[in-house]
């Protein structure tokens, strides 16, 4: 085991590198790329091919889309307006976006400013991809919303990751600085962090090294690439657009461990924000679904909490992991979306090895004689149906895409690789309202993959309201 004093990463190094090769090869992700930051030393580490189609290698300065991961870097956007006294947390949302509406009449009048970041707004737009280019694409975003979407819940009143949420957020600081979200996000993000490599665009990355997302083929499991590299302009946001490299990210995570200061030393965000976004928000008390800061998801591992954020993008995935006690920071990419698995396996082998954190068993032996029946039912959000019912004393979900238009049918089928339906999936009951994908060992969930586990909540005269699976609530019909 490396102890905390013992700097040297050069072994971190040899073994992310030979973890990597071994997933790479037996799993077909063409390939990955990390970094780690610990204690004032950096390493980064490349493997693979970057894009099938050209051959084209992965370098430790490869770009990359960053996903979700880009949620971070909006919510910090968010709070520097508040450092500046432009915005204000407890502000509703329409006070600065008159033109903020849902189906529900009033509904998006009590959204505050904190519900869009901290996931606790209940738009129900997750799967909403309005195909728009250019300066207006978030305005339109946002005016499309009334007509088109929906709310699952009341505001603060529970949790559910919120693409749309972080979506308005972009639009609301368009509105409060004048400037385009891109523009925004390279002169107050990119500029001060020293996140030199990062661009909004196709065009920009096309300039330089940069990785597409691949899918494994159906037929061979070979890795094939995507046919879209990135989502819409109207998803920039949320993560549809940004892309930079490892140590750009590194450079960010860093910011958030020095309470705001870039390692350059320029002021980012006050340290008040910065703990701010690391401050629980909102917890809602169950395994699969850690607490939430703003922006930040706040992974427990025993005493040690890791703040988080994975970013899929089409056929593939990054991760930034910052923790703050250790003077951590790991981020990650691979290019299909199944590196996720080797993202986690790496985090949990950096916090057990390099920093001796030891990492408790999340789930422990599943209860017998779970009541299955509250659980039963059709469950809806946002273009997105699953069906649940009881088979061999276990449950059994079909999930199915119902798409709104051909537009979105088409970006949703590019983004999946292909796939609008999953084949059916059996769930083990672990204790009521808690279960785990059949087939799969329960230390599987012990670190990133908890996601995987779904939980049922609010259940009334023997029926649950809400469905969780990867952090987003759908409600019963």
């Amino acid at each position: 085991m490396l102890h905390m004093n013992d700097n040297a990463l050069h072994t971190v190094e040899a073994r992310i590198r030979e973890q990597a090769a071994a997933y790479c090869a037996s799993n077909n992700v063409p390939g990955f790329v990390a970094g780690v930051y610990h204690a004032g030393e950096q390493v980064v580490v490349a493997h693979g091919t970057a894009n099938a189609a050209t051959g084209a290698p992965m370098l430790e300065d490869t770009g990359f889309l960053f996903g979700s991961v880009t949620k971070v870097l909006t919510t910090t956007l968010v709070l520097q307006q508040v450092d500046r006294g432009l915005l204000d947390l407890d502000t509703p949302v329409v006070k600065h976006l008159p033109d903020f509406a849902l189906t529900a009449p009033g509904a998006a009048d009590k959204i505050l400013v904190r519900h869009l970041i901290s996931h606790t707004n209940g738009i129900d737009a997750d799967l909403f991809f309005p195909d728009v280019k250019g300066r207006d694409a978030l305005k339109t975003y946002v005016h499309r919303l009334a007509s088109s979407c929906g709310a699952l819940f009341e505001p603060g009143e529970r949790l559910s990751y919120s693409n749309g949420g972080m979506i308005v957020a972009g639009r609301l600081l368009e509105v409060v600085t004048g400037m385009s979200f891109p523009d925004l996000l390279e002169r107050d993000i990119y500029a001060p962090v020293g996140m030199k490599n990062s661009g909004t665009s196709a065009e920009q990355a096309i300039l330089r090294s940069t990785a597409i997302g691949h899918f494994p083929d159906p037929r061979t499991m070979a890795a094939r690439p995507t046919g879209m590299f990135m989502l819409p302009d109207t998803w920039g946001p949320a993560g549809g657009t940004p892309i930079g490299t490892i140590a750009d990210l590194l450079a960010f995570g860093r910011t958030h461990l020095a309470g705001g200061l870039s390692p350059s030393g320029a002021r980012v965000l006050s340290a008040e924000s910065t703990a701010l976004m690391q401050q629980v928000s909102y917890d809602m008390a169950t395994p699969n679904v850690p607490p939430m800061g703003l922006g930040w998801v706040r992974y427990p591992f025993g005493d040690t909490t890791v703040l988080a954020m994975s970013g899929a993008s089409p056929g593939g995935v990054s991760i930034l992991c910052v923790v703050p006690e250790h003077d951590l920071v790991f981020a990650a990419f691979g290019n299909t979306p199944g590196a996720i698995v080797l993202h986690d396996r790496i985090l949990q082998r950096l916090l057990s090895e390099r920093l001796g954190v030891r990492i408790p068993t999340l789930i422990s032996e599943p209860e017998k004689d779970v009541d299955l029946t509250p659980y039963v039912g059709t469950y809806r959000s946002d273009q997105l149906r699953i069906d649940v019912r009881i088979v061999d004393g276990q449950l059994e979900e079909r999930t199915t895409y119902e798409p709104a238009d051909e537009s979105q049918e088409r970006i949703f089928t590019e983004f999946a690789g292909g796939m609008t339906s999953a084949p059916p999936q059996r769930y083990v009951p672990i204790r009521p309202g808690l279960f785990a994908p059949a087939g799969y060992p329960l230390e599987t969930f012990d670190g990133y993959l908890r996601l995987l586990l779904v939980s049922y909540h609010d259940v009334r005269d023997g029926r649950a309201r809400f469905r969780n699976g990867g952090g987003r609530l759908t409600r019963r019909a």
